[in-house]
């Protein structure tokens, strides 16, 4: 496994602008308000306004605001929100590329859960590949202490914007169920998917 650290912020320049670029890109549907975002990725007031002036400024982000809000004071500000800019030019490429860069920031979790069991099958499905058929975004088989995966899927959520679904499965009964050809087994093998290990 590679060992190098990718990191966003080197690609990017800010470890805000890279964030907020995630969060919009990989959830184009929703609307998002300042406070909301900076709540979402960990970051600083002024340093979100100023990368979303920025993204803004570049037409991968749209500033909208609700028909209720005043012309005037603080309140139009709260009424402001903003959601990606689907026509953007490079829209379809960097939502790509955010979705395939994922898969190596995400390099650190496999090791650390590898290190803390014994670990036959691991991979990334469901909404890591835009799988939104598959219920569950992590597969994993091999034998780990359920304390110990908790630890640290829920320090990996901290670093992304949104909650995962995960699936731990023995290796005897993941091998059963791949005999029998198990519905659910099957739709997350036949899916499309990025396999990290596999000793089985």
């Amino acid at each position: 496994m590679n060992k190098h650290t990718f990191n966003l912020e080197h690609m990017f320049g800010s470890k805000t602008r890279a964030r907020l670029m995630s969060l919009f890109l990989q959830q184009p549907k929703e609307l998002f308000f300042v406070r909301e975002l900076t709540r979402r990725i960990g970051a600083q007031l002024n340093s979100v306004r100023r990368e979303l002036k920025n993204l803004i400024d570049m037409g991968l982000i749209l500033e909208k605001q609700s028909e209720h809000a005043r012309l005037s004071g603080t309140l139009a500000e709260k009424k402001k929100f903003y959601t990606v800019n689907t026509d953007y030019i490079l829209y379809e490429d960097l939502r790509s590329l955010f979705q395939k860069v994922s898969i190596l920031l995400k390099q650190n979790l496999v090791q650390e859960i590898d290190q803390k069991g014994s670990i036959a099958y691991f991979a990334f499905t469901g909404r890591f590949v835009d799988a939104k058929d598959i219920s569950t975004d992590l597969l994993i088989v091999g034998d780990i202490k359920q304390e110990l995966l908790e630890e640290v899927i829920k320090k990996f959520e901290a670093e992304i914007p949104y909650e995962i679904n995960y699936t731990l499965m023995p290796k005897d009964e993941f091998r059963d169920r791949r005999q029998v050809a198990d519905r659910f087994l099957s739709s997350i093998l036949n899916a499309e998917k990025v396999v990290m290990i596999d000793r089985i």
